[in-house]
């Protein structure tokens, strides 16, 4: 499967970045999948049109039906195409992760917006490091949550059957080798004297037992992570190693375990009640934990016994603060040495003093505000396609992100496989929108969009901009409603659509660089966080798309 990332705008990053940080961003991020050789963004159909008609599965020029998809891709280029036409989203765009960081450290951005602190070097001062993220975790439990932060403070002390280095591609992990043996079958062959932050040796148990517990809730919790093993159904030690099973040939399965799927001691885990699992960590990664305080901060020290290279850091906390400006203050008068999301407008502000520089890299996480199928006045398509009408993306892109975005128009980011480089993003078309809000016979609704407060870059000015833009239609009105975000993901994970907000502005990110770890959860009717769960077109292509075979 093609892992690389699509191009970014190098005028945008060279302005507003400046030449060291935009080397790195850009560093292995072209696209072969093609988008034209004259740098359009390819986005927006040969005829011009912004491909949003032919909601009958045509192609939208003279009614003419589409041939039908025989590849895995041409069944997700197709699921693209639909979800475009049927508009369960307002797309918005592709986040770029901007961070600032200390010049005493040395280290790269990633992609996959994971900060693996084994990756940091400290050139100068003390060998002890503070990161400064958004949020805190929703518990400590690896396979309990399905956020970025709780991620970034996971990833510290467990780690997985594969992993990823910075530029996204897969690398041993636990298993130092791995194999397709049949369709529905695959074998990992387990890594050698690994040991858990209690002394404990790794045994290959422990890592069928992972699988099982993300896959099978009779196994101990209903994990939200289910769908990220997408098509896996069980795991097994056979002849000292493990062999998993899926549900079908499973295209992408070594993908999935790249990015997913933390490795737990099976006796320290079934000992110990939630809460426990939830305040402390035994894994086998590079740091483990010597304090942790809910919702202030984590602290860890270097696991002496790790398997892998010695980490640098002697000491790492890793704490919060929920207002981007907060974030810089800090980092500005050294307090800490490494934060997320910098505003566009801090940019120069961090860049431009002697102890502090931007980092930023194209992140692979889409931005989107979700609409709920099941209410009004979100039930009908065409109000739906109105919202996106509504919407002047590329003004939010210039005046509310200053470049540091691409739009979107379906919720496959361009580099991934899946993408369909025909489906552009919705124009602003206000006539249009009202006129779509008249046939759809919601005319004077009200609705209010629900965002986070600093989880995503400016997501509170990107959610008013959208709110506004909407109404300024003549027959709708829309306000924003600001929710702390792990009270507003812990509504969307909760696995009951009822509890799910109807507009709310959510972000997403897919280290598969695959169209279906994104649909699948998001978009289909069995997705553990859709809020679209009536296509049964998108439904049955992304079946078919798990049951044909891929490059991985």
């Amino acid at each position: 499967m093609s892992r690389d990332d699509s191009d970014v705008n190098r005028r945008t990053y060279l302005k507003y970045v400046g030449g060291t940080a935009a080397t790195v961003g850009l560093a292995g991020c072209s696209d072969d999948g093609g988008d034209g050789s004259d740098g359009s963004d390819g986005t927006d159909g040969s005829d011009g049109s912004d491909g949003t008609d032919g909601s009958d599965g045509s192609d939208g020029e003279d009614g003419e039906e589409l041939p039908e998809p025989e590849t895995r891709e041409e069944h997700l280029q197709r699921a693209n195409l639909r979800l475009n036409e049927r508009a369960p989203w307002v797309y918005l765009n592709r986040q770029y992760s901007v961070y600032g960081i200390a010049n005493r450290l040395d280290w790269t951005a990633r992609r996959d917006e994971l900060i693996e602190a084994q990756a940091i070097s400290v050139t100068e001062g003390e060998p002890s490091v503070t990161i400064t993220q958004s949020s805190m975790d929703s518990g400590l439990d690896p396979h309990d949550h399905r956020e970025t932060p709780t991620d970034n403070i996971v990833v510290q002390a467990h780690d997985g059957v594969l992993g990823r280095d910075a530029d996204g591609d897969i690398i041993d992990s636990l298993a130092t080798d791995y194999e397709r043996l049949e369709e529905g079958r695959v074998r990992f062959e387990i890594r050698d004297g690994v040991t858990f932050h209690n002394g404990d040796e790794l045994q290959p148990s422990d890592i069928a037992y992972s699988v099982n517990r993300v896959v099978d809730e009779e196994v101990g919790i209903a994990s939200p992570q289910n769908d990220q093993l997408a098509g896996v159904t069980g795991a097994e030690v056979v002849d000292g190693g493990v062999e998993v099973t899926s549900d079908g040939i499973n295209p992408i399965v070594f993908s999935l375990f790249a990015s997913y799927c933390k490795v737990v001691q099976q006796d320290w885990i079934e000992s110990r009640e939630s809460s426990e699992i939830n305040s402390d960590m035994n894994g086998t990664g590079p740091f483990q934990v010597v304090e942790y305080e809910q919702d202030v901060e984590i602290v860890y020290e270097p696991h002496e016994d790790y398997w892998g290279d010695a980490p640098e850091i002697e000491e790492l906390t890793i704490r919060a603060a929920s207002e981007a400006s907060t974030r810089v203050s800090e980092l500005l008068a050294g307090e800490t040495d490494l934060v997320v999301n910098v505003p566009p407008q801090e940019v120069s502000r961090v860049r431009d003093e002697d102890t502090t520089e931007v980092t930023a890299v194209p992140s692979t996480r889409v931005i989107f505000n979700a609409m709920r199928y099941d209410v009004e006045p979100f039930s009908s398509v065409e109000f739906r396609r109105a919202m996106n009408y509504a919407i002047d993306l590329d003004s939010i892109i210039e005046n509310v992100l200053q470049g540091f975005a691409d739009p979107t128009g379906q919720p496959t980011l361009e580099g991934f496989v899946g993408y369909n480089e025909e489906v552009g993003p919705y124009p602003q078309d206000v006539e249009q929108a009202e006129q779509l809000v008249e046939e759809s016979g919601h005319a004077g609704a009200e609705i209010t969009l629900e965002t986070p407060v600093g989880r995503y870059l400016r997501d509170v000015e990107i959610a008013q901009a959208v709110a506004s833009q909407i109404d300024e239609l003549s027959n709708v009105s829309c306000d924003v409603e600001q929710r702390d975000f792990a009270s507003l993901a812990g509504e969307v994970t909760s696995g009951d659509i009822e509890n799910t907000p109807h507009f709310y502005l959510l972000g997403w990110g897919n280290t598969t660089f695959d169209a279906s770890q994104t649909i699948i959860p998001l978009l289909t009717s069995d997705g553990a966080l859709s809020s679209y769960r009536e296509d049964e077109e998108v439904d049955e292509l992304m079946a078919d798309s798990q049951n044909l075979p891929g490059e991985n």
